[in-house]
């Protein structure tokens, strides 16, 4: 007989493509993940894993035995999850894909009442402005704004809503002039944010009631917005962010923000998982720890 472990293991490895990877999720070591596997495709009978020094990939056989298995395991998790609705408190690992403006403003002030209220459920947060498949990357739930979000997902608002700004230093704004309008940040030096897909955020404000897409250049581009609030800090130009980042700066008088009356509307972030019939209960109690909270 088949051992189960085994057969999550090889879930594990068939997304990972590695097993270093895929023993730090297991919390084993990478020698008893290469064991399991050579027995288990000498229990089978073929093998599903092509092997390299760096790599791991599946064989015809791998994949098919994978596309059956998904399935197969899920309804076995829910099951495991049905009984554990049945418990006064969830438990288990929650696993959320998040990029850094969450992790930082919607999840980390949270995190604490979170624990207090559910003890026995592990969050394990993973901070990646990277657009990630949930689902093959096997997480419970992820998050990011609406626009980013795939159609099949239920998605649900949680978190404040969010205000981009426009600032700079007072010595900045002295020596270069303060922008009266969006447009004339073309002549600013703007600090940039580029996604890892390799796209320049383009900077939106409000003008005459329709939204205003300014692509905007400077001598900064950079993938973290707190590296380009220091530059702005060094008045080396103007910088478009979170206002949750820089409030406590304008208070100071270390970054005055510009623009006030073009900023663009505030956006909620979406806490989004895949559609079935069936939210497992660790997710269901991050879920209405946000609704309540």
């Amino acid at each position: 007989m088949v051992d189960l472990n085994a057969l999550q293991t090889f879930v594990v490895v068939a997304r990972t493509r590695n097993f270093r990877r895929a023993a730090i999720e297991l919390k084993i070591t990478p020698s008893a993940i290469s064991h399991s596997m050579s027995k288990l495709e000498e229990n089978l009978g073929v093998r599903l894993l092509h092997r390299s020094t760096r790599s791991v990939s599946l064989s015809e056989a791998g994949e098919a035995l994978l596309q059956r298995l998904q399935p197969a395991l899920l309804n076995i998790e829910e099951a495991f999850e049905d009984l554990n609705g049945l418990r006064q408190s969830p438990r288990g690992t929650l696993r959320l894909n998040v990029p850094r403006a969450a992790a930082h403003l919607v999840l980390a002030p949270k995190i604490a009442a979170f624990h207090q209220q559910y003890p026995d459920i592990t969050l394990e947060i993973v901070v990646s402005d990277q657009l990630q498949d949930i689902v093959a990357e096997g997480f419970d739930a992820g998050i990011r704004f609406g626009e980013s979000l795939q159609q099949d997902m239920i998605a649900i608002p949680i978190g404040p809503a969010l205000q981009f700004v426009a600032c700079a230093t007072p010595r900045y704004l002295k020596v270069h002039g303060r922008p009266e309008h969006p447009q004339a940040l073309l002549e600013h030096n703007c600090l940039q944010f580029r996604f890892p897909s390799g796209a320049l955020y383009a900077w939106e404000f409000v003008v005459r009631k329709k939204l205003l897409s300014v692509v905007t250049a400077g001598s900064l581009i950079s993938d973290d917005f707190q590296t380009l609030v220091r530059a702005a800090l060094d008045d080396l130009g103007i910088c478009y962010t979170y206002q949750s980042y820089v409030q406590h700066l304008f208070e100071s008088g270390s970054l005055e923000q510009v623009l006030t009356d073009f900023l663009p509307p505030p956006e909620r972030m979406y806490l989004y998982f895949p559609s079935r019939e069936h939210i497992p209960a660790k997710l269901r109690a991050l879920i209405d720890f946000f609704k309540q909270n």
